[in-house]
């Protein structure tokens, strides 16, 4: 296939491509100056894929059905870290143990995914801002349940409560607080560490590749594409594009809407038990609170946008965006001689990529609304414009 340099050059392409143009460019000048060798780097991006794809996958059923980003995608990833301290508590090891987690998380996603696609079907128009504040919402209510109400079983002596009624029995003293409930800041992940990475080892030279992680995922790339054919998932793309129109089809929008959020926060509590089997451990209060965002900030940084997204999209997100987050903390010492200045840099950018990626998304929205309307007037958009007075 040949590609047109007209095309390349238009302003259509680049206002599409914006995003993935300035992170290469960023990404490219940084590996030289980091210094990192090329295998190190390897390594990094191969790993950190095979982490963090799935919970970005999460985002693609959503953007599908016109709802935007699903930042409220943290709802899964609560449940998802419920799901490992049962698993702990438990002591089940290896690959059933996040078998055994997943069986916990899944219920307990969709009944949130339930309650946040009710939420949403009234906001509609809002949804991402809503969904936004909602996970800060619900992380009010995890965070009582690990603080409060998981404990050591009731214990009664001469008659009395000897300690705090834990509604949620939890026997592994090891992480539980001393006083006997609320779980530990810091949960070690040691019975499950890394079981899915090194199920099935693949090593070529100096570089490890987390091969069953890239099979997981891979059946969930099948997954959204024969989904995308099903009834349901036609009805997603035809409520995505519109929703008055496909209502007048008789598809059921607010629970087709409803179903698009619940399988999205399903996926999000199962990408959560990949992401931190990877890691090791949790950090109970806070590990769920910046994973729509690193999950939004990746997506966009792919190409996709709040109206549009698609599989390569995932990928190439989220290879350039942790690409970015390996070379320019390094760069950052290397041309400062200070890593944090790296970090701001780094943190910078990825706050600034979702702000851009809204802003092109609004400005193309508004240009295409100017359009239609000059069409439907007979003229074009150089003769509204001008018709203004612009």
């Amino acid at each position: 296939m040949k590609l047109n340099p007209g095309k390349i050059a238009s302003p259509g392409f680049l206002a599409d491509n914006a995003v993935v143009m300035i992170f290469v460019i960023i990404t490219v000048a940084a590996i030289p100056v980091s210094g990192l060798p090329l295998t190190s780097i390897v390594q990094e991006i191969l790993t950190r894929i095979g982490r963090n794809s799935f919970l970005v996958f999460s985002l693609l059923l959503p953007i599908m059905a016109g709802m935007g980003i699903n930042f409220g995608m943290v709802l899964g990833a609560m449940a998802g870290q419920i799901g490992l301290i049962f698993t702990v508590d438990w002591n089940v090891v290896g690959v059933p143990g996040l078998i055994f987690a997943s069986l916990v998380a899944i219920p307990i996603a969709a009944g949130l995914g339930w309650l946040a696609g009710q939420i949403l079907n009234r906001a509609r128009g809002r949804e991402m801002v809503t969904g936004y504040v909602l996970g800060f919402f619900m992380d009010g209510f995890y965070q009582f349940i690990v603080l409060y109400l998981m404990g050591q079983p009731t214990v009664w002596t001469a008659g009395f409560l000897r300690q705090w009624t834990a509604l949620i029995p939890i026997h592994s003293p090891t992480i539980i607080l001393s006083r006997g409930y609320g779980i530990r800041n810091t949960v070690s992940l040691d019975a499950v560490r890394q079981s899915l990475d090194r199920f099935i080892p693949l090593r070529i030279g100096s570089v490890n590749i987390p091969l069953m992680n890239y099979l997981v995922i891979g059946a969930l790339c099948l997954f959204i594409i024969w989904f995308r054919k099903t009834k349901l998932g036609q009805d997603m793309r035809a409520v995505g594009q519109n929703q008055a129109v496909a209502h007048a089809a008789g598809i059921p929008v607010d629970r087709t809407r409803t179903l698009a959020i619940v399988i999205s926060t399903i996926l999000a509590s199962l990408g959560q038990i990949v992401f931190l089997q990877n890691m090791g451990n949790i950090a109970t209060y806070n590990a769920h609170q910046q994973t729509g965002f690193f999950a939004a900030a990746a997506i966009l940084v792919g190409g996709a946008s709040v109206s549009k997204a698609s599989i390569p999209n995932v990928f190439i997100g989220t290879m350039l965006l942790h690409l970015m987050y390996i070379v320019v903390p390094r760069a950052g010492t290397n041309l400062f001689g200070d890593a944090q200045i790296g970090e701001y840099f780094r943190d910078a950018f990825s706050y600034a990529i979702i702000a851009l990626a809204l802003v092109i998304h609004a400005w193309r929205k508004r240009a295409h609304a100017e359009a239609a309307r000059s069409g439907l007037r007979g003229g074009t958009a150089g003769d509204t414009r001008e018709e203004n007075g612009e």
